[in-house]
């Protein structure tokens, strides 16, 4: 699905993604990635939800974003408490949702200015 944002040209922005892949600001990522507003996209080192740890959410969060969006592949699946508790208490909002959710509200989210940083894994066809 390609998707179309109104904003900074200098953003960072999901501008298409699907089975296997993502592209962010028009280039192809094939594995997990992180970033946020503006910046380096950042190979995330995580293949499904069950490699997320302390040290993944640690590179995820840094720059102490407002929020912080992991999209979980086309599944939704929680992340524990005792690994996000840490962003919490730091302050960092964590919302875990799909992937194309999460694409979805952090283009949103930088359209409106916001400080928000990603962690996606990307869809497998099932």
């Amino acid at each position: 699905m390609r998707l179309h944002v109104d904003s900074n040209p200098n953003a960072n922005t999901i501008t298409a993604y699907g089975s296997g892949y993502l592209d962010i600001n028009k280039v192809r990522h094939d594995y997990a990635v992180t970033f946020g507003t503006s910046g380096t996209v950042e190979r995330w080192p995580v293949t499904s939800v069950d490699d997320i740890n302390a040290d993944a959410l640690a590179q995820a969060s840094k720059d102490q974003p407002e929020v912080l969006l992991i999209g979980t592949g086309s599944r939704q699946r929680f992340l524990t408490g005792p690994l996000i508790k840490p962003l919490l208490k730091a302050g960092i909002g964590v919302e875990v949702m799909t992937t194309q959710a999460a694409a979805r509200t952090f283009n949103i989210l930088v359209a409106e200015g916001r400080r928000v940083r990603i962690a996606l894994i990307p869809e497998q066809d099932a």
